[in-house]
């Protein structure tokens, strides 16, 4: 069996980060390994929350895991809340990452706008692991960071996606996947380039006029999967898209539960199909 390390944060209500991906992830048939960043007693769109910092609990987890020669296909980092974290999630690729397919998802912007608590200066910390990664999964707003561009929602024309993600796979990784992309009005999704190949991809489904909690980590979460079962990059992206689309839909029907997340419970039987 196939195991993804998966390292982000975990809301003890709230569908989002390690919530959403350790059961995605699962779904494939793949041993999903974690360390958990924080712990939170609700997701961070709630209008108050507990954090538990667990920063230092990183070190000791990967010391035990040095002793007993711990090894994983794929290492998969969502939500870093500190330039500390990156610093010790780096030391961990240096570790561990031999042999890994390494994604990034940098979350850490959105709209235009770092998230809150972030310094001005923090995307300068994320190319440390951007630089050491395979596979990256910015949205608009974090490619614009890490290029040092400025986020204009008008100038998102394909040529100009492509020319991002090209730009971005010179930091060191070899695929780069934009998510957010508009099609028209009706379609959203998500752009891919494979610098080996020298090709891009887009992927698009149904666009809703509501905004929701947690479809990033959802998104992630299938792309690796897909990935450490085989699949290409086009098709991973096809498989995000889609599937994330699905969550949505089943959430459609449940808008009381909206807030919590979004309801990607019920999908989770498609996943085994998706790589047929």
């Amino acid at each position: 069996m196939k195991r993804i390390l998966t390292i982000q944060d975990i809301s003890c209500i709230g569908r989002c980060s390690l919530t959403v991906a350790l059961p995605i992830i699962s779904a494939f048939e793949i041993e999903t390994a974690v360390i958990p960043t924080a712990v939170l007693s609700q997701h961070t769109a709630f209008d108050h929350f507990s954090f538990r910092d667990l920063t230092e609990e990183i070190p000791e987890i990967t010391s035990q895991w040095k002793k007993d020669n711990e090894r994983f296909d794929a290492i998969y980092t969502g939500y870093m809340g500190s330039k500390h974290q990156i610093d010790l999630v780096s030391e961990l690729f240096d570790d561990f990452g031999e042999g890994s397919l390494v994604i990034v998802d940098p979350a850490m912007a959105d709209n235009g706008s770092l998230y809150a608590g972030f310094p001005g200066d923090f995307a300068e910390s994320m190319i440390k692991l951007v630089k050491k990664s395979d596979v990256i999964i910015p949205n608009l707003t974090e490619a614009c960071l890490l290029l040092g561009e400025e986020y204009d929602p008008a100038s998102f024309t394909e040529e100009k996606v492509k020319k991002m993600m090209k730009d971005l796979s010179e930091l060191g990784c070899r695929e780069v996947i934009i998510t957010g992309i508009s099609s028209g009005r009706d379609k959203l999704g998500a752009a891919g380039f494979d610098a080996v190949k020298n090709e891009c991809y887009f992927r698009f489904n149904e666009r809703f006029l509501q905004n929701f909690h947690g479809t990033g980590d959802i998104f992630s979460s299938v792309v690796a999967g897909s990935m450490v079962k085989g699949a290409g990059l086009d098709r991973a992206v096809k498989n995000a898209v889609d599937f994330t689309s699905l969550c949505i839909r089943y959430t459609m029907h449940d808008p009381d539960r909206r807030w919590y997340g979004v309801n990607f419970e019920p999908a989770l039987k498609e996943i085994p199909g998706m790589m047929e």
